[in-house]
């Protein structure tokens, strides 16, 4: 059974920091491109992050130089460190797990990034 579990979500005053988890198990982890996506009430889903099997990332434009997204091959886990928050960065935060070659993809439960101005 695959399992996307996200931690790490709160509530955080604009300028502040939060870092997210994403522990995955039930599937080869090293194979899987991770991505982070956020869905805001009312807007759809959105890529912020990504962190492919060849070790590169990519960013949405509007979380570049503030998050990072990295990844723990040993420990399965999959990290967005976010910096600088805004309003506009509030919304529930995804995991997503595409397996390479497969066309599938997983999604974890969310967790839910507040942010105060």
């Amino acid at each position: 059974q695959v399992q996307l579990v996200e931690s790490g979500g709160g509530l955080v005053q604009a300028g502040g920091s939060l870092r997210l988890s994403c522990v995955v198990s039930g599937i080869i982890f090293r194979i899987a491109h991770m991505g982070w996506y956020r869905q805001a009430p009312g807007k759809q889903r959105e890529l912020v992050a990504r962190s492919t099997t060849a070790g590169t990332t990519d960013y949405a434009d509007s979380v570049k130089g503030r998050f990072t997204v990295s990844r723990d091959n040993a420990e399965n886990t999959v990290y967005l460190q976010m910096n600088s928050l805004k309003p506009e960065d509030a919304a529930v935060y995804y995991c997503n797990a595409q397996i390479v070659g497969s066309g599938r993809d997983y999604w974890g439960q969310g967790t839910q990034v507040t942010v105060s101005s």
